[in-house]
């Protein structure tokens, strides 16, 4: 069974940075998995944050586009979230996700807090 686990959250101040790490295990295939991050605000539905497909394929969410960087390392079955010029509004509980064909598995989250 595919295990993540989302680390890297905290507090920060608006314009600060963070990079969140999602480490997979119980799998010798992370490689033939699509990667996404999403977050859930308060109150608010679950969105997507970026995707990385399989082929390298690289998609954000227009609210972080230009501040936010998704990448993996295979070899360390980790994917990141390198996150910029953080806003109060990026507050939320951020989640890991993978993804091949039916089967797709969560993290359990791990807080970012943008807040002075």
């Amino acid at each position: 069974q595919v295990q993540l686990v989302e680390s890297g959250g905290g507090l920060v101040q608006p314009g600060g940075s963070l990079r969140l790490s999602c480490a997979a295990s119980g799998t010798s295939l992370f490689g033939i998995y699509n990667k996404a991050w999403y977050r859930q605000a308060p109150g608010k539905q679950r969105e997507l944050v970026a995707t990385l497909a399989t082929g390298g394929i690289i998609n954000y969410a227009d609210s972080v586009k230009g501040r936010f960087t998704i990448s993996r390392d295979n070899a360390k079955n980790t994917v990141y979230l390198q996150m910029n010029s953080l806003s109060p509004e990026d507050t939320a509980v951020y989640f890991c996700k993978l993804t091949n064909g039916r089967m797709s598995y969560w993290g359990q989250g791990t807080q970012v807090t943008v807040s002075s």
